[in-house]
């Protein structure tokens, strides 16, 4: 299932459409934010620039690795094979080497519970 954008004032937002979709909601919402990215692009066809294709994998690595949704819905969702999703992971993965990032995955990853349990 596709995730569908709609704006709500300045800010865009993907309006969660069935139980599951939710999880990825708040993945595309926490990294549309985070990173000054709107929904919009993060979830776009084309590949868009370095920093937007990088938000992109890093909302499917916490989709799938947080919230535990499958690849192949990852995929769908992103308008994307689930190949591309597990090619996204492994590379965010290979990026934890660096402290740096794997410190700012981990306050992602934090953020992303909070909401959970907030």
């Amino acid at each position: 299932m596709r995730i569908e954008t709609f704006r709500t004032g300045a800010a865009q937002s993907a309006p969660p459409r069935k139980r599951g979709d939710f999880g990825l909601a708040e993945v595309l919402a926490l990294i549309s934010r985070e990173k000054d990215i709107p929904i919009r692009l993060l979830v776009h066809v084309s590949r868009c620039r370095a920093d937007t294709a990088r938000a992109r994998q890093l909302a499917m690595y916490l989709a799938h690795v947080v919230k535990g949704i499958s690849l192949t819905a990852i995929g769908t969702a992103f308008g994307r094979d689930r190949t591309t999703v597990s090619y996204a992971c492994g590379l965010i993965e290979d990026l934890r080497d660096d402290p740096e990032f794997d410190a700012e995955l981990d306050r992602l990853e934090g953020l992303l519970k909070e909401m959970r349990h907030g």
